[in-house]
C-alpha cells in the first residue's frame, strides 16, 4: 500500500515539475530580485553575486560564462537554460541554434555556342 502511494505521489511530483519552471529573463538587464525570483535554485545571495560580476566584468556574453559566478554550475544551467536571456526581449543567443539555410544559388546563364 505505501508503495502504491509513493508511486503516485512521483507521479503526481513530476507532472507538477513544469508548473515550477524557471520564467525567463535577462541576466544582463535584471536586477537581482528579479533574478532570485525568476530562476529555479537561485537565491537572492546568488542573484547578487550574478549582478556584482555582471557590474565588474560586463554583460554576460554567452549562459556559460555565468559559471564564473561562485555557487552557479553546470546543473543550475541546465536547470534554467531556456529562461537565461542575455539580450532584447525574449531572443537569446546560443551556440545551439541552427545555422540559418543558405539561399540557392543561382544557375549561372550557360553561354550558348556560336555556329562558328
Amino acid at each position: 500500500m505505501f508503495k502504491k502511494i509513493a508511486a503516485i505521489a512521483g507521479l503526481t511530483l513530476a507532472l507538477a515539475l513544469p508548473a515550477f519552471a524557471a520564467t525567463p529573463v535577462n541576466i544582463n538587464t535584471a536586477d537581482a530580485a528579479t533574478i532570485a525570483h525568476a530562476l529555479d535554485g537561485i537565491g537572492l545571495t546568488k542573484a547578487q553575486a550574478i549582478v556584482a560580476f555582471r557590474e565588474e566584468h560586463g554583460p554576460f556574453k554567452n549562459v556559460d560564462d555565468l559559471t564564473q559566478v561562485k555557487g552557479i554550475g553546470q546543473a543550475t544551467l541546465q536547470r534554467n537554460h531556456d529562461a537565461i536571456l542575455l539580450s532584447g526581449e525574449g531572443a537569446k543567443p546560443s551556440a545551439d541554434a541552427p545555422a540559418k539555410p543558405k539561399h540557392a544559388k543561382k544557375a549561372k546563364a550557360q553561354a550558348t555556342p556560336t555556329g562558328d
